[in-house]
């Protein structure tokens, strides 16, 4: 998708996307998640044995686990997950061709701007609906260099021996309550595999819409940068404004080998019903760099926390993320690394904006091994409340086993104050244009790794965002 449309799910509080496309899915599973649902998953799948039971495990894990007391309130979740639609199949296969896909869906992700990121891009580009892929197309470039960009089901099948060294190897099953749900369920997502040594130019991009009410989309995108391999992954996410609640949780494993460089970027822009419970992890080895750009919006209720596991000497981690919460909306969100090896750095930057009821919470962890010699990382989280009802709260949490090393945290919380307005406006700017340019300024550090489309589209949707504010 375009770079452009994609920052257009900034959309904060003017949310664009609440269109519904009125269509009939080819399957739907029964409401809640059983036994019976995740047999019916695999079937519809066609999957080998082994694969179903690594669901059915994943299931006992998830019900062997109890709800976590920590981060958000979730004390209402267990009642929409009985009443949520765990697989939605929207079409009989996936599609490489746009004109083949069912006009229904095309209408949708043309309202979007996938068709528009074939021509402009013209790169990679997925497209998910519902419970499926249901589009993906790659540069042919790209293809003869040995890129694999395809549907995490068609990884399965097609590269089954890349596929299960590395599948569930990064966030394993029983690593959060979350994650051996998405094992039991997930469907749908992206298989990535860039070759040693090369470079991809343009970013691949993925776009995931919910369209049916009371949906659960369950999302397994599974990422491998073999060695001095550089590319960038770029995702997005919407969904319809309904009255009853929807339930999101994805799971992204990344493996960066030795001297790759992977930058992956999300822009979630869920509506204000939405549970957004996800768990991104990568494995960065030997002189490898991982950078998370995350920007979260909308949604109900976000727990999401990039992470970096630095397991090679000189290995880098870096993590930017940007979160807003509007009206009764509450981001919890930060990111943690992991030193694991001598000389590796890392560095977190996490910004936030409260208006309104909004709450935003930095949750960060910064791990030291013992024998991590050297290690050096830096954590920032800054907090900004435009108003006096919305809050903000940190849990930075570090945790240091070894004497040669240096880690730096610090955070801020400021309010936009009458004398920053005071000295806009007194030379002549208007002051819903100069709390504007104040928040354009917090967010600078963020806006200003994005793509040039990304910060013009970002500061533009800053200033819609800041009418109504004043007063």
């Amino acid at each position: 998708m375009p770079e452009n449309e994609l920052v257009q799910g900034l959309g904060l509080d003017d949310y664009k996307y609440h269109f519904i496309t009125e269509d009939e899915p080819l399957f739907r599973s029964d409401r809640g998640l059983n036994e019976k649902v995740v047999r019916e998953i695999s079937a519809q799948k066609g999957e080998p044995d082994w694969m179903l039971d690594f669901r059915l495990k994943a299931l006992r894990v998830y019900n062997a686990k109890p709800m976590p007391s920590w981060g958000g309130d979730l004390s209402k979740l267990e009642s929409v997950l009985d009443q949520i639609y765990f697989y939605v199949r929207p079409q009989e296969k996936m599609e490489r061709s746009w004109d083949d896909v069912p006009e229904s869906i095309k209408d949708t992700f043309e309202k979007l701007g996938i068709p528009e990121a074939e021509r402009e891009i013209l790169a990679g580009v997925g497209a998910q609906y519902e419970s499926e892929m249901i589009y993906h197309s790659l540069k042919k470039e790209w293809e003869e260099q040995g890129v694999i960009f395809d549907s995490i089901e068609d990884g399965l099948k097609n590269h089954p021996e890349l596929f299960r060294k590395y599948f569930s190897k990064i966030v394993p099953v029983a690593d959060n309550k979350f994650a051996a749900m998405n094992a039991a369920v997930w469907s749908g997502g992206s298989f990535v595999y860039i070759p040693p040594g090369v470079e991809l130019g343009t970013p691949l991009q993925a776009y995931f819409r919910v369209n049916q009410e009371q949906m659960g989309q369950f999302e397994r995108t599974l990422i491998i940068a073999d060695e001095g391999s550089r590319a960038h992954y770029i995702e997005g996410c919407t969904a319809p404004v309904y009255s009853t609640d929807s339930f999101h949780s994805g799971v992204i494993e990344i493996a960066v080998l030795p001297g790759a460089h992977f930058r992956y970027t999300t822009i979630q822009n869920w509506s204000n019903n939405m549970y957004n419970l996800v768990t991104q992890r990568a494995l960065v080895h030997e002189g490898a760099t991982m950078e998370w750009l995350d920007g979260n919006l909308g949604s109900k209720l976000t727990m999401k926390y990039p992470s970096c596991y630095l397991i090679g000497e000189r290995a880098h981690g870096s993590i930017l993320s940007i979160a807003y919460a509007g009206d009764g909306q509450h981001q919890d969100t930060g990111g943690k690394v992991v030193h694991a090896a001598p000389n590796t750095t890392s560095s977190i930057v996490s910004k936030s904006i409260s208006k309104g009821t909004g709450r935003s919470t930095y949750r960060g962890l910064c791990k030291v091994y013992e024998g991590s010699t050297g290690t050096k990382s830096n954590v920032e989280c800054d907090a900004l409340l435009i108003n006096e009802t919305s809050r903000t709260d940190t849990y930075p949490y570090i945790e240091i086993e070894e004497k040669d090393a240096n880690v730096g945290h610090e955070a801020t919380v400021s309010k936009i104050g009458d004398e920053q307005l005071f000295y806009l406006t007194s030379r002549g700017m208007p002051e819903e244009e100069a709390m504007a340019l104040i928040v354009r300024g917090f967010i600078e550090p963020i806006a200003k790794q994005l793509p040039l489309e990304y910060a013009v589209e970002l500061n533009r949707l800053i200033e819609l965002e800041m009418e109504g504010s004043v007063g």
